[in-house]
């Protein structure tokens, strides 16, 4: 059973498939779709290429869904899914990718603070050899409960990956379509995937893009969004950097704590051939020690074992693929 319903075009309908694909997230927008609607018609309008448009209802609780339905009886180039439920971005972007079928992808907020007439100079980024390009709302009209958690949430990745880029949960990006196929996204990826694409040798660019306002319905994320993005970060940055080398990771971290707990114990040997009492005098750096040298045991193990499991799950056709820009035959 699926997780979505969905209004979209029999195949028997469709002429040519279009160049562009713009897949939009919307939950609780009924005060947005329309206006934001009309936008991408005056965008699309003034580009030489066959568009479709994808909505994506992530679980609406207003009139939203309405609005997009009677969107989608007017426009042959509208599709509409509809989650059954709130399943998150991540979820709403995959459904959307899923359907889209267009050389270009372009994904963008359904709450018109990302502004369609943009759309050309993505496309102009994209030709220029880029596959990816990423938004950067360099001036915000957001409260700063959003703005300063994102500025540090955006330092830190930028810092810690050394992609400069300065605004990585941007939702307006354009991707050529092999970058949204090769990405795997789960939980709550969207954020990172500039890095995921970067990792997998994508080139990756930014664009200044106007912000505005929002003038209708109200923010989905809080402040609380910084604490599971550093989570998730951490998830990503094992992925991205340790996913293939796992040892280097847990083998480090257990020879340190090995040899922390070692230092532990060539004190304590100091202190016993000075005449101190061990036991009494120095149980808890005793207990400690021993406590630091087998987790550094376990660790390293640890480190083995997923070294083991990447020998046996290691493929050359998947790795020489991610590495491989082009192909001539």
């Amino acid at each position: 059973m699926t997780t979505f319903e969905s209004l979209q075009r029999d195949a028997v309908e469709t002429v040519a498939a279009p160049d562009l694909s713009l897949v939009i997230p919307v939950m609780d927008e009924e005060g947005n779709v329309d206006e934001l609607y009309r936008q991408l018609e005056e965008a699309l309008a003034s580009l030489p290429l066959r568009a479709e448009i994808i909505f994506v209802d992530d679980g609406s609780r207003d009139r939203t869904i309405e609005c997009l339905e009677r969107l989608y009886a007017t426009d042959r180039r509208v599709n509409v899914l509809s989650l059954r439920r709130n399943f998150g971005k991540t979820a709403a972007l995959l459904a959307g990718f899923e359907l889209a079928q267009g050389e270009v992808v372009v994904t963008m907020d359904g709450d018109l603070q990302d502004d369609p007439a943009e759309l050309r100079r993505f496309l102009d980024s994209l030709s220029t050899g880029f596959d990816l390009v990423s938004g950067w709302k360099r001036e915000r009209h957001d409260p700063w409960t959003k703005t300063v958690p994102s500025r540090i949430f955006n330092a830190v990745v930028s810092r810690t990956t050394g992609i400069p880029l300065h605004d990585f949960n941007c939702g307006f990006k354009a991707y050529r379509r092999e970058v949204m196929t090769e990405l795997k996204l789960y939980g709550e990826l969207h954020r990172f995937i500039p890095v995921l694409a970067y990792w997998r040798g994508y080139r990756v660019g930014e664009i200044v893009v106007r912000h505005r306002a929002r003038q209708h319905g109200r923010s989905k994320f809080g402040t609380g969004r910084l604490f599971k993005g550093l989570l998730d970060f951490l998830k990503v940055l094992f992925l991205t950097r340790y996913m293939q080398r796992p040892l280097q990771l847990f083998g480090f971290l257990g020879l340190a704590l090995w040899a922390a707990g070692g230092l532990g114990f060539l004190y304590l040997l100091v202190l016993k051939l000075m005449g101190h009492s061990i036991f009494r005098e120095h149980g808890p750096l005793l207990f400690l020690s021993g406590i630091l040298i087998v987790a550094g045991i376990q660790l390293f193990m640890l480190g083995l074992l997923g070294e083991m499991l990447r020998h046996y799950s290691f493929s050359p056709r998947e790795e020489f693929s991610v590495k491989l820009r082009r192909v001539h035959d």
